[in-house]
């Protein structure tokens, strides 16, 4: 009986590590992939999940943006309701979705939105750092 308990007890703990460095590992790929495009001059992280209606409206004006300023600006999205996506929410300190994070060529937040964020807003925030 006593050895069955400790299994458990040593199955419960070797789980929680393993998630707990299956986590941060993601978030490293995630932030290699940011700092990787540092030739960008802003870099825009949408927070959301394919699921939300206002998330789902944000889809095309990321597309937009992603084409229409090619080589200026780098576009991430993290579904925050998937596991890969979750560590993202605890990252930028999400509250409610979607959330746009505004990162500068250093990797530093300059600006951030929460909710719906019309094409023509968002262009505006871009401008504040150089886009064209």
């Amino acid at each position: 009986m006593k050895f069955t308990k400790k299994l458990l007890i040593f199955s419960v703990l070797f789980i929680t590590s393993l998630s707990f460095a299956c986590a941060k590992d993601t978030e490293k790929k995630t932030n290699d992939k940011v700092k990787e495009k540092s030739n960008y001059l802003v870099t825009f992280v949408e927070l959301g999940s394919v699921k939300c209606i206002p998330c789902k409206k944000m889809q095309p004006i990321m597309e937009a943006i992603e084409k229409e300023y090619k080589g200026q600006v780098n576009v991430v999205f993290h579904d925050v309701w998937t596991s890969k996506g979750k560590p993202f929410a605890k990252k930028f300190k999400i509250r409610l979705i979607p959330t746009q994070v505004f990162l500068d060529k250093e990797g530093k937040e300059y600006f951030r939105h929460e909710g719906f964020f019309p094409k023509e807003d968002l262009v505006k925030i871009l401008k504040q750092k150089g886009i064209k």
